[in-house]
Parts: C-alpha cells; structure tokens; sequence
C-alpha cells in the first residue's frame, strides 16, 4: 500500500553557522512511508560516514523488507531494530579497518508508519516529537548523560541547557560490536505532525518554540522545516541542523479482510 497521498513529508539539513561540514544525514520515503535522521561523531569527517552509511543501508534495508510482499504480516518494530543493527555491525567494521574512520559513530533516529501508527526506533540523542492540535509532546528519550542526570535528580530540565555535558551520548551506532535499540509505537491520527530533528535543532530553539512555529506553520510543511533551520542558525547555529517533518494528511488503515474486521468487531 502506498502511502504518499496518506502522509506529506518534507527533509532539510544544513551545516549551521560554525561547522566547515555537515555530518547529518536524512532521507526519507512517502510512498513506504518511512524517514530517517542520523547525526553522525567523529574526527576528520568521519562522522559524516558514520551517518551515510546508517541512513543508506537503514533506508536500502526498509524499502526491500517492504516491498518483499505481506506488509500487514511484518513485524515493524523488528524490521526496524534489524536494519539498525545492520548498519551498527557495518560501521562498527568499517571504523575498526579504516584508521581514518576510527572511533566513528551516529545517532539515529526512525520513524515507519503503517496501519494507523508510528513505529520508532532510536539511538543516542537525535529527537522525534509529535505535534497534536497545539500539544507537542517528545516521543523518544535522550540516550545522554545528561538525562541520565536529569532522571537521577542531579540535574534540573532547566539547569540542562546550561549544561557543558548536553552532548555526550551513552548510545550510538557503530561504537560497539552490538547496540541496544529503543522502540515505541504510537497511535497516529489525521493532522499529527512528527518532527525528527538532530540535537542541532532542539540545542538552539526551546521547546516552546518549535511548538508555536509547527502550530502557526503546519499547513506550510516546506516552510515550516525553513524556519526551524533558520531558528537554530539565528541562534547561534553552532551544530549541524538537520528536520524532517511528516504530516499525516489522512487515514491509512491497513486493508482487512472480512474475517480480520470480525475479529476486530469483537475485540479479539
């Protein structure tokens, strides 16, 4: 089932005001209905490996395991978790053989919607927020010392900003042999925006924020990723700075046969 008339999906990244390069990558796919962010570390633009491999391999990976037949038969939260381990084992390798990619790694963040939901996958720090009417809520957890620090009460959500240890991730691609993937999965309604950015977004515009752009600037997606890069650059935009906004347009449940709608009717 093709998805593109269901969601409308918008992708832009950019290197901010002070990086010479930019080590984020995204891509994304209405049709299959898939987006992926990574947002890669790493010396001598190894980073930027770290983060095209993750989203080439990931987005390879997801488009075969799609198109392969029996979509509503798929498990979505192990396709997910399957192609980022994937992508973990090759460039874990990749940093172990190349001297010049050593000590490489990615953040990624993922999001496939199927039926009616969102199905996420995540690793490190890079973000997936919801927008629902004007409530924006974050619908992954920071992999981070800091909000390890901020769930342990060390540390208050407000102190976080100020924080010099914002970006010191304790999970990321291709660092060890095996990564442990975060999943959720989420009911999606018609008008929801989903917002997967880097941390060079929501490091430079609050919350608050990117809140009121989405609300005033959803029906304009283009814009509206326009004026969240632009946000974080006219803040200081001292990271890379990488969106991709999914808007769901309109209901896409999976078709069902008569027995599956009897079963459903009845609960079960």
């Amino acid at each position: 089932m093709s998805l593109d008339r269901a969601l409308e999906i918008v992708t832009v990244t950019h290197p901010g005001m002070v990086r010479s390069h930019n080590e984020d990558a995204v891509v994304a796919d209405a049709a299959r209905g898939f987006a992926v962010l990574a947002d890669g570390m790493g010396g001598y633009n190894a980073g930027e490996v770290a983060s095209g491999i993750a989203v080439n391999l990931i987005s390879e990976g997801l488009r075969a395991g799609l198109d392969a037949g029996g979509r509503s038969q798929l498990d979505m939260g192990a396709l997910l978790r399957e192609q980022a381990v994937k992508a973990n084992g090759v460039i874990y390798q990749t940093a172990q053989s190349q001297p010049q990619c050593a000590g490489m790694g990615t953040t990624l963040v993922m999001a496939l919607f199927h039926d009616n939901r969102i199905f996420t996958a995540h690793v490190g720090d890079s973000r997936l927020y919801r927008l629902r009417g004007e409530e924006l809520a974050q619908i992954t957890r920071d992999h981070s010392l800091l909000q390890d620090q901020i769930d342990s009460g060390m540390i208050t959500p407000e102190a976080a900003r100020l924080s010099h240890n914002r970006n010191l991730v304790t999970r990321a691609l291709g660092v060890d042999p095996q990564v442990e993937v975060a999943l959720g999965e989420h009911e999606v309604r018609p008008g929801d925006i989903y917002l997967l950015c880097s941390d060079g977004l929501n490091d430079m515009v609050e919350d608050e924020d990117i809140r009121l752009t989405l609300t005033v600037m959803g029906p304009n997606l283009p814009l509206a990723a326009e004026q969240l890069i632009q946000m974080a650059n006219d803040n200081g935009g001292r990271d890379n700075v990488s969106v991709i906004l999914v808007k769901v347009v309109q209901d896409f449940a999976a078709p069902r046969n008569a027995w599956s709608r009897l079963l459903s009717w009845l609960g079960l």
